[in-house]
C-alpha cells in the first residue's frame, strides 16, 4: 500500500458559489452479498432517468436499516477521485474500485471530505433550471449534509481486502450522507450548489479526526457534541465520551476522598434459579444494593456489561469461583452452571456447592470487577462460533447481538444429546431462524453426530474469526487445526471455562516492585492466589481466572515462564508479560506488580 497517499485536488472550501455536478445517480434493492448470510443494499445501479427522492432517499432504494437508511442518511455521497487513489494502493482489488463500489447514491465529480462541510446545505437542480431560478433554487431538491459515512466489514467484503474499512476513515474517504430538507426529483447531470455554510471549520475530514483518529481531546469532544446539524450518531458518540470523561473525573475524586477503600466484593441475592437440563442450572443474581445510573453519572460502563463478561463469586463455604455472564447488567446477570452429580472431575467444588446447596433468596458475594473478556470482531465478514456443552455460555450473547446488529455468523454446537442436553435451547434455536443472518449446527454425540473441526475451519469463509469454547480436549484438537491451517493469532478467540492445568512444579517469584518480597508458588497453587494472600486482593486485579481476559497480568523483568492461558498474544509474552492466574515460572522469577 502506498504511504501517505495524497489528497485528490479538489476546490476550496467556502466559495459562495461552490458547486458541482453529479456524475451517477444510483439506487438499489437488498439482496444477499456473495458468502454472507446478510443482505445489502451496497450494490446500486445505474439510474437512467429523473428518480423522486424523498426525506428517506430515492424512491425504491434499499437499506440494511441496521446501520444504514433513515432520515439522517437519506442519500449517500462519494466523490469519484477516491477511486484512483484506492487503485494504486490496492491494485489486486483494482478492478472493483469503480464508481458505485461504496455503494454511493450520487458519485460526485470534485466535492470530497476536504470541501464538504456538516450542515451543508445544498440545491440540486437541472443545469437549465440552475441559471433561470433564483438564488435559492426553489422547487430543487435541498439536502443538507449530516454525518460522515461509519464504514463496517461489509466494505472489506466488497473488495476483499481483510481490514480495508479502517483504511476509509484513515485517509479520510469515506463519503458522507444528506439529510433531506426539501423532496424533489434528480437524475444524472443535475447540478449540486452549495445555498449555505453554517460550520465552515468542520469538513468532512476534520469531523472524522476527532471522531476516529484523535478520540481524547476532550475540548473538541465537547464542541462537537453541541454541534446540531451533526447527526446524531455521530454526536451521540461525542456526548458519550464528553459523559465519561466527567463520570471518570468525579470517580476519581470520589476515591482520592473514600478512606478506606471501597469494599471490593457487592451482595447479590439469587432470584432465580432454573433447571435448564439435567447438567446444566442458570442462576440469576441481582445486586442488594444495586448500581445508580445517576449516581455514575450515566456513565454506560459502571452498569452495562458487554458480551462475554465473568463474574468472580465468593460462596459462604469460602470457595471463590469464576463463571461466564450469559446475560445481564452489574446489578443484575444470569448464569449458566454445569454439575453433573459426582464430586470430582473438572468441578472444584463451587459448581456442586451453588447446584445443591443454594435456594433462591440467598445471598452471595460477588467481585466488583466483572470484566468484559471478549471484543467486537468488527472488521470480520463471518463469525464461526465452535462451542462444546456448557462453553455456550460464554457466547450466546455475542451470537444474539450479531443478529441483531445482521452481522452473518454460524453456530457450531456439540453436545451430549440435543434432546436432553441443550441449556437455553429456545434461545439457541432462535439464533438460526428464519430470517436470521446466523445459522445453527447442533451435534448430538449419542447419535454420533461428530463435530469435525478440521472442517470446520478448512470451509469456513473469507475473512472469518473464529471462537472456541470447550472441555479441554475439544480445545487441544482446535488449537491444533489452527495452527495447521495458520490462521492468525487475532483471528481467534479462545474462552477456556476451566482452568489450564493449575498445577505444576514449585517456583520463586520475587516481586521487584514490593521490596524483592519472595513469593513461594507450591505445586497446587497460583501466583495470582500468593500474590492477593500476601499483599492483598488489590495487589492484582483478576476476572477470568482461566487465562481469557488477561486482567491478571504481571510483568516478567528476568527468568523463564511456562506461558498458558489464550489472553496474550505471542508478541506480548516475548515483551515480558505473564498472567499470574495459570502461567508458571520455571524455579526463579522476578516480576513488577
Amino acid at each position: 500500500m502506498a504511504q501517505n497517499p495524497q489528497p485528490p485536488a479538489t476546490p476550496a472550501i467556502g466559495a459562495p458559489d461552490f458547486s458541482d455536478v453529479i456524475l451517477e445517480v444510483r439506487m438499489g434493492k437488498m439482496k444477499p452479498m456473495p458468502g454472507l448470510t446478510v443482505d445489502s443494499g451496497i450494490d446500486k445501479s445505474l439510474c437512467d432517468g429523473p428518480v423522486h427522492v424523498t426525506t428517506l432517499g430515492i424512491e425504491g432504494d434499499e437499506h440494511d436499516l441496521t446501520f444504514h437508511g433513515g432520515p439522517e442518511k437519506a442519500i449517500h455521497g462519494y466523490c469519484l477521485s477516491n477511486y484512483p487513489l484506492w487503485q494504486s494502493e490496492h491494485p489486486s482489488a483494482a478492478s472493483r474500485f469503480r464508481a458505485g463500489g461504496f455503494g454511493e447514491n450520487f458519485v460526485l465529480a470534485n466535492m470530497s471530505e476536504r470541501n464538504v462541510c456538516i450542515g451543508d446545505i445544498y440545491s440540486v437542480c437541472s443545469p437549465i433550471s440552475s441559471s433561470t431560478s433564483n438564488s435559492s433554487n426553489d422547487g430543487c431538491l435541498l439536502l443538507q449534509v449530516s454525518l460522515p459515512r461509519q464504514p463496517c466489514f461489509k466494505l472489506n467484503h466488497r473488495f476483499q481486502l481483510k481490514n480495508f474499512a479502517p483504511l476509509t476513515y484513515k485517509f479520510s474517504r469515506t463519503g458522507w450522507y444528506y439529510r433531506v430538507l426539501r423532496e424533489g426529483r434528480v437524475k444524472a447531470g443535475d447540478e449540486i450548489r452549495l445555498v449555505e455554510r453554517k460550520h465552515p471549520q468542520w469538513t468532512i475530514e476534520r469531523v472524522q479526526e476527532y471522531l476516529h483518529r484523535n478520540q481524547r481531546d476532550v475540548k473538541m469532544n465537547e464542541i462537537l457534541a453541541g454541534v446540531e446539524e451533526l447527526g446524531a450518531e455521530s454526536r451521540g458518540m461525542f456526548a458519550a465520551r464528553v459523559a465519561k470523561q466527567k463520570a471518570k473525573e468525579r470517580r476519581e475524586n470520589r476515591e482520592r476522598d473514600e478512606q478506606p477503600k471501597k469494599d471490593r466484593w457487592r451482595e447479590f441475592m439469587i432470584i432465580e434459579k432454573t433447571r435448564q437440563t439435567d447438567r446444566v442450572t442458570s442462576f440469576v443474581l441481582e445486586a442488594v444494593k444495586p448500581l445508580d445510573r445517576n449516581d455514575v453519572a450515566d456513565d454506560k460502563e459502571e452498569v452495562d456489561l458487554d458480551p462475554g463478561a465473568h463474574a468472580k463469586i465468593k460462596l459462604p463455604n469460602g470457595l471463590v469461583r469464576v463463571y461466564s455472564i450469559v446475560d445481564g447488567d452489574k446489578n443484575r446477570f444470569q448464569l449458566g452452571i454445569a454439575y453433573d452429580g459426582t464430586t470430582e472431575g473438572s468441578s472444584r467444588g463451587g459448581s456442586k456447592y451453588l447446584h445443591t446447596q443454594t435456594t433462591v433468596g440467598d445471598t452471595i458475594l460477588v467481585n466488583a470487577t466483572i470484566t468484559n473478556a471478549i471484543p467486537i470482531a468488527s472488521a470480520a465478514s463471518n463469525h464461526v462460533f465452535v462451542v462444546g456443552g456448557i462453553g455456550i455460555t460464554a457466547f450466546l450473547a455475542l451470537a444474539e447481538l450479531y443478529k441483531k446488529i445482521n452481522y452473518s455468523f454460524t453456530l457450531h454446537y456439540v453436545v451430549r444429546n440435543d434432546e436432553t442436553d441443550v441449556p437455553f435451547k429456545e434461545r439457541i434455536e432462535k439464533l438460526g431462524g428464519e430470517g436470521s443472518s446466523g445459522t445453527v449446527f447442533v451435534y448430538d454425540k449419542q447419535k454420533g453426530n461428530r463435530m469435525d473441526i478440521g472442517k470446520i475451519v478448512r470451509e469456513m469463509p473469507w475473512n472469518s474469526q473464529l471462537y472456541f469454547c470447550g472441555p479441554k480436549k475439544m480445545m487441544e484438537e482446535a488449537q491444533r487445526v489452527v495452527e495447521e491451517n495458520g490462521i492468525g493469532e487475532k483471528e481467534v478467540h479462545w474462552e477456556a471455562f476451566e482452568a489450564d492445568i493449575v498445577g505444576g512444579d514449585p517456583f520463586e517469584a520475587v516481586v521487584a516492585n514490593r521490596d524483592n518480597a519472595v513469593i513461594h508458588v507450591g505445586g497446587e497453587e497460583t501466583l495470582l492466589e500468593k500474590l492477593q494472600e500476601r499483599f492483598g486482593d488489590d495487589a492484582v486485579e483478576s476476572s477470568c481466572c482461566v487465562g481469557n481476559c488477561g486482567t491478571c497480568r504481571v510483568e516478567l523483568r528476568d527468568g523463564r515462564v511456562e506461558h498458558r492461558g489464550t489472553a496474550l498474544s505471542s508478541e506480548e509474552k516475548g515483551d515480558g508479560a505473564m498472567l499470574a492466574c495459570v502461567s508458571r515460572g520455571v524455579w526463579r522469577i522476578v516480576i513488577e506488580i
